[in-house]
């Protein structure tokens, strides 16, 4: 198996983006980069990539510049470009449906009104890509969730939040080197 793996992270360009909780997918693989000791470049189909090896694993890592409601296609780009298999490419994503500070891993299902996920869905052909659910909770009160994710985290969540990021770019390792159920059994019991 030479294909490298594809890690996608889901989030939206531009600084006024940055800190939001639909950032959760780009600060992930943010953190993988700078464990790779690396940086993104502009690549081909409208995404930042970086190429390099994670856990021994010849990996790619995406950052789609569509903005989330459109990541499918810079995301299926990279992957006809780098010639990677459905079963190898993990999308990192923020999870309203979790609460702050789980994960969740898992292959396929639905996109749970996840417009970023819905696109990627399309794009790929497949929802069978492997996915790391951050989870960022729901909105409190009426507060509307299309408001709720693009705003940035309370500061008491922005305290736990380097560890929730280190914890899921750890889960993304854990994917690229072994079975999908022993990396659950680790990060959905919060070790």
């Amino acid at each position: 198996m030479n294909e490298p793996w594809l890690v996608v992270g889901l989030g939206n360009p531009g600084p006024g983006y940055a800190a939001t909780r639909h950032n959760a997918g780009f600060m992930v693989v943010d953190l993988l980069a700078e464990r790779m000791s690396g940086r993104f470049k502009a690549g081909k189909g409208g995404a930042h990539v970086l190429e390099g090896r994670i856990a021994g694993q010849r990996v790619v890592l995406v950052k789609p510049q569509s903005y989330m409601n459109l990541s499918g296609g810079p995301a299926a780009a990279a992957q006809n470009f780098y010639k990677v298999p459905l079963e190898q490419i993990v999308v990192v994503h923020d999870e309203l449906d979790i609460d702050f500070g789980a994960l969740r891993l898992k292959r396929g299902g639905g996109d749970g009104g996840h417009n970023g996920l819905k696109s990627l869905t399309k794009s790929l052909g497949s929802r069978e890509y492997l996915r790391v659910r951050v989870g960022i909770g729901r909105p409190p009160g009426r507060q509307d969730p299309a408001d709720f994710v693009l705003k940035p985290f309370s500061s008491t969540e922005a305290k736990e939040l380097a560890l929730n990021v280190d914890r899921a770019a750890d889960a993304v390792e854990a994917l690229l080197t072994g079975p999908l159920e022993t990396a659950q059994n680790r990060y959905h019991a919060g070790v």
